[in-house]
Order: C-alpha cells, then structure tokens, then sequence
C-alpha cells in the first residue's frame, strides 16, 4: 500500500507497450469446477497461499530482499505469477510501461556556517523524493521570496527569477507557492545551483493553515540532478535571515528510469462486456520483501485464480497483478488510462485487495456506501452492494467487521476515477489499533496494524529482520503468526476473496443491473472522486 505522502518512492509514467496473449499450456489446476462460494472457498486453502507466499519470500532472498517494480525481484515475481496461470489454462498478458523510480538510502543536512548545526531527518527536514545523489555544499541563497503576509509566492517557477541571482554552484533557497516543487528544483539546477532547499510557503495563519507552516514531505515528481530538501517556513525564514549561510546537504539516492509491468489473466469463458476485475499489487516496497504488503493480497488472488481455473463463469473475470503500486500506483493508473471508453464501460467492477493478512490485524472491508462517513465519500454507484456481499460473508461466519475508507492508497484509485464500481479488504496499514479493535478482534491496542509496515521486518522471519522483538511476541501470544503475517486473518480474507470472485463472475445484476444473457449495460453517474498521493506542489 502507498504511503500518504512521499516515503521516499513515488513514480511517474514515462511509456509503455502490452505484451501479446499467450496460449493454453495445460489442464486446469481445480477438480472438479469449483463454481460456488462453498466449493470454492474449500478448495481456497491457507496453505496454498502460504505456499505461494513463501516463493515470494524466496524470490525476495534471492534478490536483495526485495521485490519492488524496476528489480529483478519484482521481474521474478511476475514470471512466477505468469507461469502457473499460463499454466492453468487462463489467457495471460503482461503490460510493459516504464516509470521514473526513486529510492533513498540515506542523507544528512548540516549548517556548516555561521553556526555548525546538524539537522535531523524527519524533524528538522526531509529529503525530497527524486532528489539527486551527491553531496551540494555552498552559500545560501534566497530566490524571490516573500516573507510578508500574505506571502503570494512564485519564487523560482520561472527561469526568470534567477536573472541576476548568482546561485552557480550555490544552495538556492526557495518559497513553496504556485507551481510544482519539480518545476522550482528543475530551475535552480538549470541556473547551475548545487542544491536547494524548499521551505514552506507560511501563507495563511498557523493556527488554520499548520500545513502550510510547518515541515512537509515533498515530491520533485520526476529525477533531478541535484540534493534537495524541504524545511518548515521559520526554519527557511530563519536560514533567510542569516547571512554568510552555509550549508552541506548529502543524499544517497537512486533515481531513474526502469520498466516495469503489470500482469492480467483472464478467463476463457463468460461475457467481456461485462468484466469483473480483481487485483492486487504484486510489488514490495524496496525497503523489504513484502510479505504481507502486498505479498498476502497477490497469494491469496493467485490460488483463488487458479483453484477457479475449470469455472466456466457467465461473466469474464480479469485477475490483475499491479505493478509500481509502491511508486505511486502508476501500474493500475496506466491500465485504466490505456482504456478506451468501451473498455471502461466493459468492466463491471473492481475488487482490490492490498495487505490482507496484517499481523495485528482488523476486518477492513470497503466503505462503499460512506455509512463511516469518514474521509472520502461514498464509491460509484454500485459500490454499496459490493460492500454487502463481503458483509454477508463475514456475517455467515459470525466476524466482525470495520468499515474501510476510500482514502486513495491503493489501486482502486483509478477505478474509481472512472466510475466504476469498487470495493475491497484491507486489514491495516502503519495505523494503531484502538481498545475498540482490540475487543473485536483481539491483538495489541495502541500497536500499529503492521509494525513492520514499509520496513525490512515485513518478511518471513520479522524479528530476525529488526522488528521490535517484545511486540511480536506479545502478538505471537495472541495469535498464529506466519513471519509477519496472521495466518486466521489471511485464512478468512482469502475466502472472503473467494466467495466475492465467484459471486460476481456469475451474476452482477446488484452492481450495475446486468443480468445475463444479455448484450447491453450502463453505468450509474460520476460521483467525481480525485485521489491525490502526496504532495508535489503548490
């Protein structure tokens, strides 16, 4: 799952171009047709997504303990994924597009003069996401700031404003305001400066405006040749006061231009006017392996795909694994946006499914209708009857259930843009879980969801891996824990998988009204979702 703002890997997309169709190898896995919720739910087994789970684990061991797109870990995935499914008789495709990756190993930002500071991460400033690789040491220089209310600034968006300003081999200082973080670094690099620094822009009050003032987490958008950092408005205001203002920034990165892909199986039966979509994205984030972000959500999609390999289903089912997901959802985005207009309206839904096995886990479905009324409003239309049906699910076992937010973290993003249906489970990121969870489901109150979140813990063998070795053994009491996976919380999401898959591949009539046999569908009205994922300017 994405983080909100930039973790140090976002991404754009470049190019890209789809791969051709494959043949069918072999017979199918499943026997016979599991073609209901109960055949299939029993045929979907916690050990076959175990099974698949641990090769993932195994690619990441084999590969610098990681799988994130533009690696040869993710690469290894994929084929991995794209074997066995060829393999059990789908129609396999594997979308190429190239995205601009960025990785941070490190960095130090330091005041070298008048006054020998040194500056703490994440407290202090933040490495800009993209920033270039290198040490920039040098003269502070203020680039058309205003640091008088109300502070209207467009300092270094255009060319312009660096006439007559001496930044060569110099630290420009910048104001936020107006155009992209991308666009005022791009320029400073262009005037010949060795590095910047981006402060916030202090427009409006601090008391109604605290994002504004205060330290924020910024994304160049793309590469650039030089260190940058952002800082709070009064650390930039300070740094403008201060004459003779040296500064040393260092920032280990790497930024660049890979491919990367995504990988489609889809089934050889049922209506393709009537589409329904299942994914998960299937990268790592380069921190770790990935074993339960996204590992549990590809796994358990992949042995529900291949023990529904004999089902003839009255509608196509299209299973996605998503790449560069990590990097600012690029891979499902460029999927959709390749789409054309009949495409998009063939696809009657779409189910997503990201971290679905979180050691301290909650039961997160979707919150198509808004009945939370929390965060993003309700799903397109049709969304609230997806969420019912993984309600049912729940309730035939007698769990419970919270409602998950439409925050934007994840692939559904896209789906939504263009109005279609979605829904989904989730069962926690870096959040805390409150004493409420706790007495839903058990676990730790006021310990994260995943405490291996994003980290090189998120593994088989978390602890040896440099998680908090009291924390997992106060959850190893309370649960079965596979690595950094609840085994109960996977075992249930991948029936719940199961049970919506098969649900809707038969009939979607409650989604979108489409009843088969039939030729024509609608679509509900555009309820105008924008998702945003992390902030890249302005």
């Amino acid at each position: 799952m994405v983080p909100f703002s930039g973790r140090k890997v976002l991404a754009a997309i470049a190019a890209g171009t789809l791969l051709g169709t494959t043949a069918l190898v072999s017979p199918a896995l499943a026997s016979p047709p599991n073609n209901s919720v109960k055949r299939l739910t029993k045929a979907v087994t916690v050990k076959g997504v175990l099974k698949h789970l641990d090769r993932f684990q195994a690619i990441a061991d084999a590969n610098n303990d990681t799988r994130a797109s533009g690696t040869p870990g993710y690469d290894a995935s994929a084929d991995y994924v794209a074997k066995l499914l060829k393999k059990a008789g789908y129609q396999v495709t594997r979308q190429q597009f190239d995205f601009a990756f960025y990785e941070e190993f490190g960095s130090s930002f330091t005041q070298v003069a008048p006054n020998p500071t040194s500056y703490v991460d994440g407290v202090d400033y933040e490495l800009m996401s993209y920033s270039g690789d290198g040490t920039a040491q040098g003269l502070v220089v203020p680039v058309d700031l205003v640091l008088d209310p109300p502070r209207a600034s467009t300092s270094g968006c255009e060319a312009s404003d660096f006439a007559g300003v001496d930044v060569a081999g110099k630290v420009a200082l910048l104001q936020r305001g107006t155009c992209g973080f991308g666009d005022k670094v791009a320029n400073a690099e262009a005037a010949g400066a060795a590095g910047a620094i981006v402060m916030n822009q202090g427009n409006g009050t601090p008391e109604a405006n605290a994002d504004r003032y205060d330290l924020f987490a910024g994304t160049l958008g793309a590469p650039v040749g030089i260190p940058a950092v952002s800082v709070s408005y009064y650390t930039g205001a300070q740094f403008a006061a201060t004459a003779d203002l040296v500064v040393q920034i260092e920032a280990d990165t790497t930024s660049e231009i890979r491919s990367t892909e995504n990988v489609f199986a889809q089934t050889r039966h049922g209506r393709t006017d009537n589409v329904v979509m299942a994914g998960a994205h299937l990268d790592s984030d380069p921190a770790g392996p990935g074993y339960n972000d996204n590992g549990t959500g590809s796994a358990a999609l992949l042995e529900v795909a291949l023990q529904m390999a004999k089902v003839k289903p009255k509608n196509a089912v299209r299973f996605a694994w998503w790449g560069a997901e990590e990097a600012g959802l690029i891979g499902s985005q460029y999927y959709v946006d390749s789409l054309t207009e009949q495409q998009v309206a063939d696809i009657a839904l779409y189910l997503n499914f990201d971290m679905v096995g979180s050691p301290n886990y909650v039961f997160g479905v979707y919150d198509g209708d808004d009945s939370a009324q929390q965060g993003a409003g309700p799903g397109p239309e049709g969304s609230a009857e997806i969420e019912q049906v993984f309600e049912k699910f729940f309730a035939s076992r007698k769990l419970p259930t919270v409602p998950s937010d439409f925050t934007g973290r994840s692939d559904y993003g896209a789906f939504i843009g263009v109005d279609i249906p979605a829904g989904g489970l989730f069962t926690g990121a870096e959040g805390v879980k409150t004493a409420a969870e706790v007495a839903l489901f058990g676990g730790l109150a006021d310990v994260a969801y995943d405490p291996c979140y994003h980290q090189a813990c998120d593994s088989r063998t978390p602890v040896a891996d440099g998680a908090d070795a009291a924390v997992y053994k106060s959850l190893g009491k309370k649960y079965k824990l596979q690595g950094n996976v609840n085994v109960f919380a996977l075992d249930v999401n991948a029936d719940a998988i199961a049970a919506a898959v098969i649900t809707f591949a038969h009939d979607t009539s409650k989604v979108n009204g489409v009843k088969t046999p039939g030729k024509s569908h609608g679509k509900g009205k555009s309820h105008g979702h924008k998702h945003k994922h992390g902030p890249s300017g302005r």
